[in-house]
């Protein structure tokens, strides 16, 4: 039975199964419509298929389910964990769970019934983003409850960037999600024109700072040292790092409106701000991958450790990517072609999903209190899911740059070399190749749903105990 003296593993259970079924789902719905971008005829004409509904399915089922699921289980984990005391309040816990699984159920009824704010990462209508509120409030308060009764004193950097993402996602969400509503299913924005386009990409990209980055980095810190068995490369890095993400990130989302009616000084402080994240982004990269100095020899033989450095060389490089492309003169050629959608999936796929994977397949087995159940389907899941990831990106990476080229391209009386059908005809090609790359890492999910199961089946998990106040973690 649980009691005080043990930890709350069981919503960290709940939400890491549930990590692994969303990650299918999400990607499955991606699958979908990457074959509809190459062959349209699989929408079968029905509305609730088209592309244009389950886009906004698949991003909210791959970001806030797979993705979210993954953030609650580690950051519930680590903070007993890293604190030593038993999760605050495990009911409000629990409430956070179920709320959260009604929040994706509900996002998977009313997108493709084509119920929608249109605002990009934030499609769900207003009731619905009441429900958000007090499941993320609650979240706050059972995570900084459990700081607050600590029995370390030290709070350890994971749980800073964990917070960090908390509190930033609840003020965008607030921010972004005011509406007036006209009906229970229907809302408009209380912004309007190029001021509702500055508040939206203030939270798109601050959602990808802090929901796909804080938080994921909380994860890193965490994992990685553990599944190494080495210290954090360097401690005092770690904290510039975070400093120096949470004061620029925030600043960074006007490089989503470069030549459109935003004025160009907000334009330029949007790029300028960008470009100065490459610095704090590169610091937590190296922190992260020096980790293994001294252990290099365990990417051989310990594929989950391959999972996490890897997502963590993949963060460096979206990283490295996106300033780039907030440059105007590198944005004049990639707005609005597949090399953003290569780009967000480098950082999606790459290090977000990589990272979550390696994450989940630290927790189960000590959740559960069993061995994986193959080590060889990890090694597995890792290579088709780094093939996959490959031949996504540099497909988009491809055809986005020629799709660019094309829309550029004029003749010498000024008139356009090519028409808009050849370009969507010149990408084909490409489409069918991303198709592949996704179908690859939805396979790689399975197996790792097989691996999961064979692990938990049956299992009687048994309640891990909080160490003597004495007792080093």
């Amino acid at each position: 039975m649980p009691t005080q003296n043990s930890y709350n593993y069981k919503v960290v259970r709940q939400f890491a199964i549930m990590t692994v079924v969303w990650g299918i789902v999400g990607m499955l719905v991606g699958v979908l419509i990457a074959a509809q971008m190459a062959w349209p005829v699989l929408n079968f004409d029905i509305p609730w298929l088209t592309f244009g509904r389950l886009r906004a399915l698949h991003t909210n089922a791959v970001i806030f389910a797979f993705g979210g699921s993954a953030l609650f289980a580690t950051s519930y984990y680590v903070v007993q964990r890293t604190c030593h005391v038993r999760l605050f309040s495990g009911p409000l816990a629990g409430f956070t769970f179920w709320g959260w699984q009604l929040i994706i159920v509900l996002a998977a009824i009313t997108l493709p019934l084509g119920i929608t704010t249109s605002k990009e990462y934030a499609e769900l209508e207003w009731p619905i983003d009441i429900l958000i509120t007090l499941v993320w409030v609650s979240y706050a308060v059972v995570f900084f409850g459990t700081l607050i009764k600590r029995k370390i004193p030290h709070i350890y950097v994971a749980n800073w960037f964990f917070g960090a993402f908390i509190i930033t996602v609840a003020i965008l969400h607030l921010g972004n999600s005011a509406a007036l509503p006209v009906n229970f299913l229907k809302s408009y924005s209380v912004y309007s024109g190029v001021q509702d386009a500055m508040v939206q990409w203030w939270y798109g990209h601050n959602a990808v700072g802090f929901f796909l980055t804080a938080g994921f980095l909380g994860i890193m810190y965490y994992f990685i040292p553990k599944q190494a068995e080495r210290p954090v490369y360097s401690y005092r890095l770690s904290v510039v790092h975070f400093w120096a993400l949470v004061f620029t990130y925030i600043w960074a989302g006007p490089h989503h409106l470069h030549y459109t009616a935003l004025p160009n000084w907000a334009q330029s402080l949007g790029m300028v701000f960008s470009l100065i994240l490459l610095a704090p982004s590169w610091g937590g990269m190296i922190n992260g991958i020096m980790t293994l100095s001294g252990a290099w020899e365990k990417l051989r033989t310990d594929p989950i450790l391959r999972f996490l450095i890897v997502s963590v060389s993949f963060y460096g490089m979206s990283t490295f990517e996106g300033p780039m492309m907030a440059i105007k003169t590198v944005n004049a050629l990639s707005h609005y072609t597949d090399w953003t959608i290569g780009h967000v999936h480098s950082g999606a796929l790459g290090w977000v999903a990589l990272v979550s994977i390696g994450a989940m397949y630290y927790l189960i087995p000590r959740l559960f209190g069993r061995e994986i159940y193959s080590v060889k389907l990890i090694e597995v899941h890792f290579w088709i899911a780094t093939i996959g990831i490959v031949l996504y990106i540099t497909s988009m990476w491809v055809a986005g740059i020629m799709q660019g080229l094309m829309w550029r391209a004029v003749n010498t009386d000024g008139t356009l070399t090519y028409s808009f059908v050849e370009s969507v005809q010149a990408m084909h090609p490409f489409y069918i190749v991303r198709f592949l790359g996704g179908a690859f890492f939805l396979v790689g999910m399975l197996i790792m749903a097989y691996n999961v199961w064979r692990t938990v089946v049956g299992a009687k998990p048994a309640e891990a105990a909080i160490p003597a106040p004495a007792t080093a973690h």
